[in-house]
């Protein structure tokens, strides 16, 4: 299988290698999204040992590292017998390592060492000042517990803390570059594998484009022995001490239940612990806190929401979790009835995402640079996009339509009417408007852009 995309990340670790000089980096991100096969690229063709950690003793593990490291040196002693502690492996390559000749050591699930011996890091901490710091060793940790990573080499009570030269934290591809896994797909086609899959690498390898979509979620979900079958609940139970609260909270939002007081309801957690849990699947990026993008202290604003941020959470939570009973004995009847219902509308969530992706990273350089970007709402009315930008008294408002319809001239005057009700800038602040369409827009509506210069853009094409 080709190496999809991941060319920022690739060439930040080929930039720190190149400069010939000990590095000390962290690559930590969730479960499948790609950080075994981007170090797995890094290291090809260089000197270098990898080590994937595991739950098995502290002993057994330190004579695998002497195996591969003892592989790297030639060295049929160490190959044999191992490594006794970490520091001897800390004071071996010290000892080997000359710093014009740089060697990658790359420990990959670092969590599970801390789980064994809560000391490690500790003991990493001394291995790195007194034989590594100098070396010309590139020395790579990486682990899918966000949490454990953090705690352990990141935040300024970490052991680690001060040791590291750099971090990656590994996020999901974006819709474009998730493209690349089926470039013979259309934008519609692919947005609804996006929908599902979401932009992790592992997912959407499960996902065959010769097979329909509903063949697809019977294979590589619905499926007892699926890879997707369980992997929510894994994910959580490898991450949270009590995943049973999580789960119900994920599920409350899922059902609509937006607001803070209305998850409590749903969830019977009260304030406080309620506040530390939505905390906690904020850092893990499954969740979301949205504020209208106008709010002056969004922190402190009691118009917050939340969202389920992770594509697959949000498709299982909604078409698999409250039919768990009904996929076990193969009955699918009412999930796919719910499906062929509900569909679209999980696709025009997605397709409201991927248009302020779209903005951001194609059209902001020609309107004007964005602060924040997000959705506005009051009581009664919501745009899907807002873009501000104070310094230069600019504004962007748009709309997504994911509908069969043309988008005509009475989508853009209601965005304007709506407009209006934004508090942002001055009297003469200077307003942009966009349009979002699945299916085209009215003669009318390309008429009217042309001489009001709204930018016009069906599914991903910008219409000149």
């Amino acid at each position: 299988m080709k190496f999809i995309n991941r060319h920022n990340e690739l060439s930040a670790l080929e930039d720190r290698f190149r400069k010939n000089q000990s590095e000390f980096f962290i690559v930590y991100g969730k479960r499948r999204v790609g950080k075994t096969e981007l170090i797995k690229q890094f290291i090809k063709d260089k000197p270098s040992a990898y080590f994937l950690a595991d739950k098995r003793s502290m002993k057994l593990q330190l004579q695998e590292v002497g195996r591969i490291i003892g592989e790297q040196f030639n060295d049929e002693v160490l190959m044999r017998a191992g490594f006794e502690e970490w520091l001897e492996v800390f004071q071996y390559l010290g000892k080997h390592v000359r710093p014009n000749k740089p060697f990658i050591f790359a420990i990959d699930e670092y969590p599970y060492l801390v789980e064994i011996d809560k000391s490690i890091s500790s003991i990493f901490q001394k291995g790195w000042d007194e034989y590594l710091k100098n070396s010309g060793v590139c020395f790579i940790l990486s682990g899918s517990s966000i949490a454990m990573m953090e705690s352990e080499t990141l935040i300024y009570t970490a052991p680690l803390y001060g040791r590291r030269t750099g971090q990656l934290l590994l996020t999901p591809l974006s819709f474009t570059q998730a493209h690349e896994f089926f470039p013979a797909t259309s934008f519609q086609e692919f947005l609804s594998i996006f929908t599902i899959m979401g932009g992790m690498p592992a997912y959407l390898l499960q996902y065959h484009a010769h097979k329909s979509r509903q063949e697809n979620m019977r294979d590589a979900i619905f499926e007892k022995t699926a890879f997707l079958h369980n992997e929510v609940e894994f994910t959580l139970k490898e991450e949270l001490r009590e995943p049973k609260q999580y789960m119900a909270i994920i599920e409350a939002i899922a059902k609509g239940c937006a607001q803070f007081g209305h998850i409590s309801n749903a969830t019977g957690l009260e304030k406080n612990t309620l506040t530390k849990y939505l905390h906690v699947l904020q850092k893990l990026q499954l969740i979301a806190r949205e504020v209208p993008v106008s709010e002056k202290h969004p922190q402190k604003s009691r118009k917050s929401i939340y969202t389920i941020s992770d594509q697959f959470f949000r498709f299982w939570f909604r078409f698999v979790y409250p039919y768990k009973s009904d996929i076990e004995i193969g009955r699918l009847n009412e999930v796919e009835k719910k499906l062929h219902e509900e569909f679209s509308l999980l696709e025009s969530v997605t397709h409201e995402q991927i248009c302020r992706d779209d903005l951001v990273n194609q059209y902001s350089k020609q309107l004007f640079p964005f602060e924040r970007v997000g959705r506005w709402w009051n009581n009664d009315e919501e745009i899907d996009i807002v873009a501000l930008n104070t310094p230069t008294d600019s504004v962007l408002f748009a709309e997504c339509k994911w509908s069969n319809k043309a988008v005509g001239t009475n989508v853009y005057d209601d965005l304007k009417r709506k407009a209006a009700l934004v508090d942002f800038g001055s009297m003469n602040r200077k307003e942009y408007y966009a349009l979002f369409s699945k299916s085209g827009f009215t003669k009318a509506m390309i008429e009217k852009a042309k001489k009001e210069k709204v930018l016009l853009i069906e599914e991903d094409r910008l219409l000149k």
